[in-house]
């Protein structure tokens, strides 16, 4: 249970809905307890009554007030077990939320190559399979554990004041009980593990498929994907049963052993009433009683044994990402000002996952409320810039500075919060179209999503559909096209309104004349604010205050649109090529 300890501050928070739950258990036990007294006291009246010749009158008194006495602690004690459900159950549903959001909220800051390395499928497996797993450790185990504990420590005692001597026959299959279970848990805490990371790799082999649906359909490949979700269904099915055979195991063996408990009683106590060791055949009864008031915990920890070790692997699995330090993290928890001058210092980067070096010795600077467009080839290193901007990677060599304070000095959230960016890849959520603009800004009024797909040129696209802004949307934006997820996206980055706006080739799926209203309401929009747009075609560019030229990872050229246009090179030949381009079309 080593892994498990990590759930012990869980334990420690709700400690007092914890400790309630275990003296009403306690309680709850005692007024259980009172059954088998009873009963032994109404086979002593009767036997009493046979040989002292009691009346009627008595008996049938004393008779009627047990079973009332019964009827009633009975009662008492449903209540108090239902009280214990509600206290130690509901406490493991706080935990399991607690648990969800902590897991989350670890996965929100950690960094890019983390998820490089992982797949989505296995992430949601955790924090969902994983989660309920440990979830019927933290309840159920838990319960039917402290359960467990207290009946047979009350019971035991019970059973010691009535005869020790039978006690002691009556206890005597249980250290094979326990062998048999350590051995048997020990394998199924391995077969779990092993079910659980084939869970894994279905849900991670569904979650691609069921993205990429479209591109399977198009290739034809349904078959092909159909079989393959086949055979890991098998195996998963194949390991479900290896360790369903192993805890098939656990309730055949306890009621095998409570039954020769009982035989033993039978027959032991039969022994010892005959010799005059007990003196009444109702402690025989009672001990019947007492055997099988054990027989529901005994069964339970065959099924208790097997929701711990399920438990200890998920959470197990779950530490593993709990442990993952994030390489980028928020040095600095104070306020920081976000004015928008960044400056590149002869910046060199390379992807540690890829090892290709994208950066090579980059210096440039943008003032606040200036424009950098960077152009060069796909692969030259274009983006790279714009994700350091935002460090989602660090760099190792050279400075980038932010107001002439190093990025990793700068508060992390203040900084993210001050940038739009608008990726290559357009990302929207399975949400209404205006959800998605008001991403940027969740207070932002109507009209103020209005104003921003306006500018983005997207508005008039929208009030065509039938919904118009409340359209909702499929899994990353598929109801719309291309250059529609583009504008949807650029409203975004607009009506949050920030100090920074960095465009990555985000009009790409965009025709020339939508490009060039869009343009033109940017150049309204980034007034005062630092604007760096990346691109393929001069037409993006051409308005910017400097204009950066990459080719593999090194500035060949900079300048402005007049100055580059004016000189040899990749920008000169781009503007010409384009340029006749567009006359042709």
């Amino acid at each position: 249970m080593k892994e498990l300890q990590y759930l012990n501050k869980y334990f420690v928070k709700y400690k007092y809905r914890f400790l309630l739950g275990i003296v009403i258990t306690i309680v709850a036990q005692i007024f259980r307890l009172f059954t088998p007294k009873l009963i032994s006291k109404s086979f002593k009246a009767i036997e009493d009554f046979h040989k002292n010749n009691i009346s009627n009158e008595i008996i049938k008194s004393q008779l009627i007030e047990n079973i009332l006495l019964i009827v009633g602690t009975t009662i008492i004690a449903g209540i108090l077990t239902f009280l214990m459900r509600q206290t130690l159950i509901v406490m493991s549903r706080h935990i399991e939320f607690d648990l969800k959001n902590e897991v989350f909220k670890h996965y929100e800051v950690l960094d890019q190559n983390f998820y490089k390395q992982n797949r989505t499928g296995d992430l949601m497996s955790r924090i969902s399979e994983d989660v309920a797993k440990v979830r019927m450790y933290v309840g159920p185990a838990v319960m039917y554990t402290i359960n467990t504990l207290i009946t047979f420590t009350i019971v035991i005692i019970y059973m010691y004041n009535v005869s020790p001597r039978l006690t002691l026959y009556t206890l005597l299959p249980l250290p094979i009980l326990s062998f048999i279970i350590f051995k048997l848990s020990v394998e199924i805490n391995k077969r779990s593990t092993i079910f659980q990371q084939y869970l894994s790799k279905i849900s991670s082999y569904t979650q691609e498929v069921f993205s990429g649906i479209r591109v399977i359909k198009a290739y034809g490949l349904e078959k092909q994907h159909q079989n393959n979700i086949i055979d890991l269904a098998k195996e998963s099915k194949s390991k479900s049963m290896s360790l369903a055979n192993v805890q098939s195991f656990f309730g055949p063996l306890m009621v095998t052993l409570i039954g020769v408990s009982n035989l033993v009683v039978i027959y032991f106590g039969g022994m010892m009433y005959i010799n005059g060791e007990i003196d009444s055949i109702g402690k025989i009864a009672e001990f019947i009683l007492y055997v099988n008031m054990l027989t529901w915990p005994v069964a339970t920890i065959g099924w208790v044994s097997s929701l711990v070790q399920e438990a200890e692997a998920s959470q197990k699995r779950l530490n593993e990402f709990l442990k993952v330090e994030p390489e980028i993290k928020n040095t600095n928890p104070n306020h920081s000002i976000i004015k928008g001058e960044i400056e590149f210092k002869n910046v060199s980067f390379t992807y540690d996952d890829t090892n290709i070096e994208a950066l090579k010795n980059v210096s440039f600077k943008v003032a606040k409320g200036q424009t950098l467009a960077i152009l060069g080839k796909t692969g030259s290193g274009k983006s790279s810039i714009l994700t350091l901007i935002t460090r989602m990677h660090d760099v190792k060599v050279g400075k980038i500075l932010m107001d002439g304070t190093p990025l990793a000095e700068l508060n992390l959230y203040d900084l993210r919060n001050s940038i739009g960016i608008v990726p290559q890849d357009a990302f929207l959520f399975s949400d209404s179209i205006k959800n998605n603009i008001k991403f940027g800004k969740e207070n932002a009024t109507d009209e103020e999503v209005f104003e921003a797909a306006r500018k983005s040129v997207v508005h008039d696209n929208i009030i065509q559909f039938n919904q118009q802004y409340e359209t909702i949307l499929g899994e990353r934006g598929i109801t719309l096209s291309g250059g529609q997820k583009q504008r949807v996206s650029i409203a975004r980055a607009i009506i949050k309104n920030p100090e920074i706006l960095l465009f990555d080739d985000c009009l790409s799926a965009v025709d020339t004349e939508t490009e060039e209203q869009i343009l033109n309401n940017l150049l309204e929009v980034s007034k005062d604010k630092t604007t760096i747009i990346v691109s393929h075609r001069v037409s993006s560019a051409k308005n910017a205050d400097i204009i950066i030229i990459l080719e593999e990872g090194k500035i060949i050229q900079q300048g402005s649109h007049n100055q580059l246009v004016n000189q040899e090179g990749y920008y000169k030949e781009l503007y010409y090529k384009q340029l006749s381009e567009k006359e042709v079309e």
